[in-house]
């Protein structure tokens, strides 16, 4: 089983940036507890900055892996792009944040991925990605 963990903006400074929201943890440091956790799954993990190269990530492996968990961090509040290459390709989709956005400024309410998504999980920290991990094993059950 391949599944991609992809990451958006600012993501790269978990760690390091408003700690009191996001935790102490790089994500890297993460991952790797992730792969030990789950080593019948082939993980593969994708950051980027900028928005199109979220898009062709999503596109290179829409169609080959088992499953994505993508947090588009702010693009999910503005990339109508993202929300279209999810909608393109056939690999299920799981939105995860890290924070509840709900809980936060008004504009982080509207999501152009949350809908193309076979679902989402907000606000449990580094956890959401073990939990959308475990749906995509159990095969969406």
């Amino acid at each position: 089983m391949k599944i991609a963990i992809i990451n958006g903006p600012n993501l790269n400074l978990l760690g390091k940036r408003e700690t009191d929201i996001y935790g102490n943890m790089p994500f890297e440091a993460y991952f790797s507890e992730l792969q030990k956790k789950f080593p019948q799954v082939s993980l593969h993990y994708y950051q980027s900055n900028v928005e199109g190269e979220l898009v062709n990530e999503l596109q290179r492996l829409g169609f080959e892996y088992d499953g994505i968990i993508l947090n588009p961090a702010a693009y999910t509040h503005t990339s109508v792009a993202i929300g279209d290459a999810i909608a393109a390709i056939k690999t299920p989709v799981v939105e995860v944040h890290i924070s509840n956005v709900h809980a936060r400024e008004d504009f982080r309410k509207l999501s152009h991925v949350s809908g193309k998504s076979v679902g989402s999980i907000f606000g449990l920290g580094l956890k959401g990605y073990e939990l959308a991990l475990q749906y995509l094993i159990e095969g969406g059950k």
